[in-house]
């Protein structure tokens, strides 16, 4: 509703500006104060951002309780996540461990991303989806673990996170079982057509 709402009420924003601040830190190897900040700013917000992970331009956290962002998490730009995000590892090894994230994709709330795989842009991550491989560029994931549905076209930033935020994500088991009637009943037309006959 107003510039003075969001400076003072909206914990993406401070989160995000914590972040940027510890992440100059971490650039200039002044880790225990970038990790000190990083503390104070979960602290603060309910979200944690390793001051280590590479954020790009315009990202937008709603929300944001309970988000995780992992030291070598990247993430582009026009990204939006919601709240109970984890962009998790699956190592202890001193290699990159989490998820890349590309411009313009939607992670809805409670998804978790593990590991060291890419999300290719313009991609919705439906809520509590647990996604642990690749996901190609213009896709829907849905389910635990999260199974890729293609979108039916590619130009998606007229609709960008329609699916997420309003609900409508599509059901692949539920498609398979209404595939599965639609053959039931066709071949329960069939056997009786061949009853009539004989």
């Amino acid at each position: 509703r107003s510039v003075f709402e969001i400076a003072f009420f909206y914990p993406g924003i401070h989160a995000k500006l914590i972040y940027r601040l510890a992440n100059r830190f971490w650039r200039c190897h002044f880790y225990w104060l970038a990790r000190m900040l990083s503390h104070f700013g979960r602290f603060l917000t309910g979200i944690e951002i390793h001051p280590g992970a590479k954020i790009g331009r315009r990202f937008f956290i709603d929300h944001g309780m309970g988000i995780v962002i992992g030291e070598t998490a990247e993430i582009g730009d026009d990204v939006t996540l919601y709240q109970g995000v984890t962009l998790g590892g699956t190592s202890w090894k001193k290699e990159k461990r989490h998820p890349t994230i590309e411009d313009r994709v939607v992670i809805g709330a409670g998804a978790k991303l593990l590991g060291p795989i890419r999300i290719g842009h313009d991609s919705r991550i439906g809520s509590s989806s647990v996604v642990v491989h690749d996901v190609p560029a213009y896709s829907t994931v849905v389910g635990i673990p999260g199974k890729v549905i293609h979108r039916p076209f590619e130009d998606s930033s007229a609709d960008r996170g329609h699916y997420v935020e309003k609900g409508e994500l599509p059901d692949p088991f539920s498609d398979a079982l209404e595939e599965m009637n639609k053959t039931l009943h066709s071949l329960e037309e069939r056997v009786k057509r061949l009853e009539n006959k004989s």
